[in-house]
């Protein structure tokens, strides 16, 4: 069979007419079926796409894989649902948002750093590595800024 296609391809190629718009036609077709065949290889190793938190389940089980046993009791959702706010009964924090297409925790130990301006709520965490991050809960904002004050101060900033 393939022999068939060599002496095909030769016939087409020998004649000048052709040749020249042929090869163009054939590097063109074959890019083409090679970018195909790259997207399709990514759809079915499910690679890239948009990483967000779909719901409060999955920010709840965010939390509980940063830190294992953490039981989420209140949970807040950034807009974009690139980030989360989870609480659990005894008070603690965690912080929760997207490293490139992995999500990160951290836990809030401390009010100092936190900014509210209207419906965005503005976090560093001290961790250089973690960064800080602003998160859009909208009417929610309010209501955590302040339930984030109750946060110990550390002894170093007070």
């Amino acid at each position: 069979m393939s022999g068939k296609l060599v002496v095909l391809a030769e016939a087409l190629f020998a004649r000048p007419d052709i040749g020249p718009a042929l090869i163009v036609a054939t590097e063109t077709l074959v890019s083409l079926l090679m970018v195909l065949a790259i997207y399709a290889l990514a759809r079915i190793l499910r690679l890239g796409g948009d990483v967000r938190i779909a719901d409060a389940d999955h920010a709840a089980r965010l939390a509980d894989a940063a830190f294992p046993g953490f039981a989420a009791a209140e949970i807040t959702l950034d807009r974009a649902r690139i980030g989360a706010l989870v609480r659990d009964r005894a008070g603690r924090v965690l912080l929760i948002r997207r490293h490139g297409a992995r999500f990160v925790g951290s836990e809030l130990t401390s009010h100092a750093g936190i900014r509210l301006d209207r419906h965005t709520l503005t976090l560093e965490t001290g961790d250089r590595r973690f960064g800080t991050l602003t998160l859009d809960l909208g009417a929610d904002a309010q209501i955590w800024a302040a339930s984030l004050r109750r946060l110990d101060v550390p002894e170093h900033a007070a």
